[in-house]
């Protein structure tokens, strides 16, 4: 996948309400799909749904032990999106780094 891909993909599996809650609380450690669910207030099989479009999209990983399957982020789960946005920043700040220089080149008015 191209690096848009990625970003777009991204930003589709994060458009959700209840997976952004999931990878908030997943950037505190691991959890199981029962600790997840717990304060979500949504049942088990949606839950299940979510986190499997988390873990499609490359943002989340899981581990099953025995009947207990376990989330954790991906450590490189916003490398796209930060660069995307180092970028964004980047440009930002050169166009107001332009807009000063042009400023600093018009002469100041003297009031009388």
């Amino acid at each position: 996948m191209t690096g848009q891909n990625n970003l777009d993909r991204f930003f589709e599996v994060m458009a959700d309400p209840y997976r952004r809650g999931f990878v908030e609380r997943l950037c505190k450690g691991p959890a199981t799909v029962t600790e997840l669910a717990a304060p979500a207030a949504v049942q088990l099989p949606a839950v299940l749904k979510h986190l499997k479009v988390l873990e499609d999209g490359g943002i989340v990983v899981s581990q099953k032990t025995g009947r207990t399957r376990t989330f954790q982020m991906r450590k490189d789960a916003f490398v796209t999106l930060a660069a995307w946005v180092d970028q964004r920043q980047r440009e930002l700040n050169s166009a107001f780094d332009r807009l000063a220089d042009l400023m600093a080149e018009i002469p100041e008015k003297k009031d009388h």
